[in-house]
């Protein structure tokens, strides 16, 4: 159910930075916040959800306005630009931190996400299955503010050289209409 309001979509897979560079160059995206959600901690920091002991998975907070950009959109998004088949585990990062999962805020949300993991999984296009975790939105940590809008503040850097700017290049070249 689209509306002229603003939604949000909170999103995991893997390292937070990723993840936040592509969905702030998405069209009809007007924010997006990286943080921790899905722990136990009451404020969680960097270090306790690094160490793998809150619980925590570093997430990003998407406000979008659904005229220009649907749920669905984001959730195709979402799937292209992580491995959902591997529990706990982006590329070298390892641990529960970095787990796939969709946070939905409503219901529509919730039904929207399992549709598309099952039209996912019908098309076998990963060898494994999908691990992402399916859950209702829970509190919603913002990361320390050196973490926020890490890409655009450090292109250079060679984490962002390295995995996110291919990211960006896979981003740009088949999601194209999506690019601000």
């Amino acid at each position: 159910m689209e509306t002229d309001a603003l939604q949000q979509a909170t999103f995991a897979g893997g390292c937070f930075w990723c993840l936040e560079a592509v969905f702030e160059q998405v069209r009809g995206v007007t924010q997006v916040v990286s943080g921790y959600t899905g722990g136990e901690l009451p404020d969680p920091t960097y270090d306790a959800v690094c160490n793998g002991d809150s619980g925590h998975a570093e997430a990003v907070q998407i406000t979008f306005d659904p005229a220009e950009v649907s749920y669905k959109e984001l959730l195709a998004l979402f799937f292209s630009i992580h491995d959902p088949t591997t529990l706990n585990r982006q590329g070298n990062d390892i641990g529960s931190q970095y787990r796939s999962a969709i946070y939905f805020h409503d219901d529509s949300q919730r039904q929207q996400a399992e549709k598309m993991i099952a039209g996912l999984e019908q098309m076998q296009i990963w060898r494994e299955r999908i691990v992402t975790e399916l859950k209702a939105a829970q509190t919603f940590h913002p990361a320390e503010n050196y973490h926020q809008h890490f890409y655009a503040n450090h292109p250079e850097q060679g984490y962002c050289r390295a995995v996110i700017t291919p990211k960006l290049a896979k981003f740009r070249q088949h999601f194209g209409k999506l690019v601000k």
